[in-house]
């Protein structure tokens, strides 16, 4: 739904339509292409990323308001694990959205990664990762302040209460996804480097940086190009963000209890 100049064969107007377009001419299983190359990023990337996120929010938290939670720790908090999340899964995105696109070359990940490699670099794989930064290091402000300040509301004493983290989550995903769409849409320009809407642009060669995919947008498809998949990214984000904190609330508090109990004596 972000494509800039579509093939007409892959033109969608709603989400229902795409998902139902997509399994008729390419396949019950199209939809889920590249879900291997994102489950081996997701793994090791968001075990930097809760890691990260849970220390700096101690020790800044301690610096900025000495009792409670504070805001900005959180979402300073949630800039600095991006860094490192985002080192990790942009070749996974990368991998991904070319393998999603409209009747793509690449028929494996693997062959997908060679291809890219050889003929592009390894420098293809990171072409978006300032772009990635430059969406997601607010994405994960707006998300990490919004749940937090969403569980001091429904939440107060910050026990473990499963439908509170999956309420919480959902919605701080839902707003942070709304508010970037606009970054989320270069980032994709910037990933696939869609053959023809570059060559309806005029480029020749590869397209890079953020401020020459902002202009490609607008010059294609004006504003309205800026939110193009915005339904599909908050349907997308709202259970996404739900099932992370609801499972990662869940066993800090599985092995934070396991661990207080192994230390009790009997």
């Amino acid at each position: 739904m972000q494509s800039l100049n579509p093939d007409p064969k892959a033109q969608y107007t709603s989400v229902y339509g795409a998902l139902k377009k997509i399994i008729r001419t390419e396949g019950f299983w199209r939809p889920l292409r590249g879900l291997n190359v994102m489950m081996l990023g997701a793994g090791p990337a968001h075990a930097l990323y809760f890691a990260c996120y849970e220390n700096m929010k101690r020790t800044l938290n301690a610096v900025f308001h000495h009792q409670g939670n504070s805001h900005l720790a959180n979402g300073i908090a949630g800039s600095m694990a991006t860094l490192l999340h985002d080192a990790v899964m942009n070749p996974a995105e990368v991998v991904k959205q070319r393998l999603q696109m409209y009747d793509s070359p690449h028929r494996s990940a693997l062959r997908c990664v060679w291809t890219v490699w050889r003929t592009e670099g390894l420098g293809a794989f990171y072409r978006s990762y300032t772009t990635q930064l430059t969406m997601n290091i607010p994405f994960q402000s707006i998300h990490f302040i919004t749940y937090e300040f969403l569980q001091e509301q429904v939440n107060p004493h910050r026990g473990y209460n499963p439908q509170s983290h999956i309420i919480s989550g959902g919605l701080a995903g839902a707003l942070a996804a709304a508010a970037t769409t606009p970054l989320d849409v270069c980032k994709t320009l910037l990933n696939t480097q869609e053959n023809m809407a570059l060559n309806l642009a005029n480029i020749s060669g590869r397209l890079s940086g953020m401020a020459n995919a902002f202009r490609m947008v607008y010059q294609l498809n004006g504003l309205p190009g800026y939110f193009k998949g915005m339904q599909a990214r908050i349907i997308y984000q709202m259970p996404s963000t739900a099932i992370s904190w609801s499972v990662y609330e869940f066993f800090k508090y599985f092995l934070t209890k396991h661990k207080l109990e192994s230390r009790t004596p009997y």
